[in-house]
């Protein structure tokens, strides 16, 4: 956890760069018997939207390699996931 207690992982982006993400969502599946993670480094696509990434990992900390999601049925458990997690893209009043 960082000092703002949000919990992070470091990570090398696609250019090599150490990136702090932070931790949306991470949750075990027992169908696919995997963990997955799901995070931000809270940069936006050309539509504004906030850029989110999902991987699987090893919750022990043994392995600090992120996997990437491979098949379809992870994508669409990851998806169902995030739809329940609130809209980062709105503003509060």
């Amino acid at each position: 956890m960082d000092k703002n207690n949000k919990n992070v992982i470091i990570a090398k982006d696609e250019n090599g760069k150490e990136v702090e993400y932070e931790v949306l969502f991470e949750f075990y599946d027992e169908k696919s018997k995997k963990n997955y993670v799901g995070y931000t480094d809270n940069q936006k696509d050309e539509f504004d939207n906030i850029l989110v990434y999902a991987s699987i990992f090893d919750p022990t900390g043994k392995d600090k390699t992120l996997y990437p999601i491979e098949t379809e049925e992870e994508w669409d458990i990851i998806e169902t996931i995030f739809s329940k997690l609130p809209d980062m893209n709105k503003e509060e009043k």
